[in-house]
């Protein structure tokens, strides 16, 4: 799973609850060629079984997470003795992102949901936690109940993305790539190169930047890229200096290959974002999705 990909997928959904709720099963509960509806997701908290999803046969315990999509086909069954309890959401979910400052629009059937079948979550505490809340307000109505809900709904999500993360990523490995981030942060204005950055984690070209892109999402040089332009836009906005001092200010000597950076990442040229900061002076700096 390529958590930089599943981070950025994620990142431009917005979704609507439609059901929560909590399920004990009876013995020997079964449920055969069941073709799910909707998307939604359940997670055991106790008890034992197993599920077939299209052909390929799982094991579902305390800590397993299902997520189904439309179309699956599925049976599943729960042990005589140990039968099993599970959280559940069921939910839709749309497509709406802004990216260079144009908003795009997908409808549910444009989209592939980024999550199915199952996995194995770790922080099982941090995530009951946060289906019992959304059990609970699944339980109120009104227009606050369902924005708390939807909010709580993407930090589950998010939580997932760190369970994933912290298994795939040793704490050393995190840790180096960290330091580096923190480094670049720092040091930004400054020449910097991915062989630098590596030998300063210790590890190969390769080997780093593999980890890097599984970590944030991006390359290290396009983390890089991106941090200096996030900082342009802010002295463009909120100063008079001119382009070059700008450039010079955020890493880039050459103020014509500023300028091509710049366009290709905002869509616009730094002259004419300035303009338009300028125009009005009030409304907040459009980000691209790289930085909070």
């Amino acid at each position: 799973m390529e958590l930089g990909y599943l981070a950025a997928t994620l990142n431009e959904l917005t979704f609507s609850i439609l059901l929560a709720g909590y399920k004990s099963c009876p013995p020997n509960w079964i449920k055969k060629g069941k073709k799910p509806l909707y998307h939604s997701l359940w997670f055991i908290t106790k008890g034992n079984g197993e599920i077939v999803i299209n052909g390929k046969k799982y094991t579902l315990s305390p800590g397993k997470l299902i997520v189904f999509t439309p179309g699956m086909i599925c049976d599943k069954k729960t042990s005589s003795t140990e039968p099993l309890e599970f959280y559940f959401i069921r939910f839709t979910h749309a497509g709406a992102f802004e990216k260079k400052d144009q908003w795009h629009f997908k409808l549910p059937q444009e989209l592939t949901f980024p999550l199915h079948g199952v996995y194995t979550i770790k922080n099982n505490t941090g995530v009951v936690l946060l289906l019992e809340e959304i059990n609970s307000l699944s339980k109120r109505r009104g227009a606050t109940t369902a924005f708390k809900q939807k909010i709580l709904f993407q930090e589950l999500l998010l939580t997932f993305i760190h369970d994933f993360h912290a298994q795939t990523i040793s704490g050393d490995s995190s840790q180096v790539i960290e330091e580096t981030i923190e480094y670049i942060s720092k040091h930004y204005h400054q020449p910097i190169t991915l062989d630098d950055l590596a030998k300063m984690a210790g590890l190969s070209k390769s080997h780093y930047s593999r980890l890097f892109k599984k970590n944030v999402g991006y390359s290290p040089i396009e983390y890089l890229t991106h941090l200096r332009i996030d900082r342009a836009k802010e002295l463009l906005a909120h100063s008079d200096i001119r382009i070059k001092e700008v450039s010079q200010n955020v890493g880039y000597d050459d103020e014509l290959y500023f300028s091509r950076i710049f366009k290709k990442v905002v869509g616009v040229a730094p002259t004419q974002f300035s303009d338009e900061q300028k125009t009005f002076p009030f409304s907040p700096i459009q980000k691209d999705g790289l930085t909070e």
